[in-house]
């Protein structure tokens, strides 16, 4: 299996990001980290040996990140007017430096953005937020509001809201969503969406789910036992929906 690590200064960010590249051709599959990941996690949780056959028979060619979850919503010094500040500059380093760099190495390919917890909000938030990036999203175990306290989750912004953040909350912005071009658009983007049946997110993915049917997007929603919000789950699943 192909493994190779780069780094490079992010103009976005103004610091060295890194990522790991698995595969040599097949679809890119842009890997978003779970909640303040690096970009090694997949590896050693061994999510990417789950996809080892795809991986080598040239099915899929895996592109797994660093996250910026620390400067941003997980920041606890900064205000929440700068957390978000700092997430929209993590998303013009995905546009304008991973996706470039990915399409450098296999031109032809459809992108798909996935990721496992947080990264799950960050794969369907890029994507509904840029139609026409991605061919297919898989979304495990996240939560797509991050202003609401959910369980454990706390609400990641301090009852802060302005129109940033309004407009990087999925569940806020897409009920509002009547451009029939966008919509034209992510109707070409099939969503998937994995989460546990006892999972404290559980209802935050239904309710995506409905929105998206409802907006005419694709959508399949897959409940898995148990909550299913960890490593031995996701492993499983990689193998079935990427």
């Amino acid at each position: 299996m192909n493994r190779n690590y780069l780094q490079w200064y992010s103009p976005a960010l103004q610091k060295n990001m890194e990522l790991l590249v698995f595969g040599h051709s097949g679809d890119s599959i842009l890997f978003f980290p779970a909640r303040m990941g690096r970009f090694y996690d997949y590896e050693n949780w061994r999510v990417i040996e789950a996809m080892r056959p795809k991986i080598e028979n040239g099915s899929v060619q895996i592109y797994c990140i660093d996250s910026n979850d620390r400067e941003s919503f997980y920041d606890p010094v900064a205000h929440p007017y700068y957390r978000i500040q700092r997430q929209i500059q993590y998303e013009h380093y995905i546009l304008d430096e991973v996706l470039p760099f990915i399409k450098t190495k296999n031109h032809d390919a459809p992108i798909v953005a996935a990721g496992c917890s947080l990264g799950a909000y960050h794969a369907v938030n890029t994507a509904l937020r840029h139609p026409g990036i991605f061919k297919k999203v898989v979304a495990m175990s996240g939560r797509y509001d991050l202003t609401r306290q959910i369980g454990h989750y706390n609400d990641l912004l301090g009852n802060y809201w302005d129109e940033n953040i309004y407009f990087n909350m999925p569940l806020q912005y897409l009920p509002n969503l009547t451009d029939e071009n966008l919509l034209r658009e992510l109707s070409h983007t099939d969503l998937v969406l994995v989460v546990g049946n006892e999972d404290v997110v559980k209802d935050s993915n239904t309710a995506l789910h409905q929105l998206l049917i409802s907006k005419g997007i694709n959508s399949t929603m897959y409940l898995w036992e148990h909550e299913a919000h960890q490593a031995r789950a996701w492993r499983q699943m990689v193998a079935i929906y990427l």
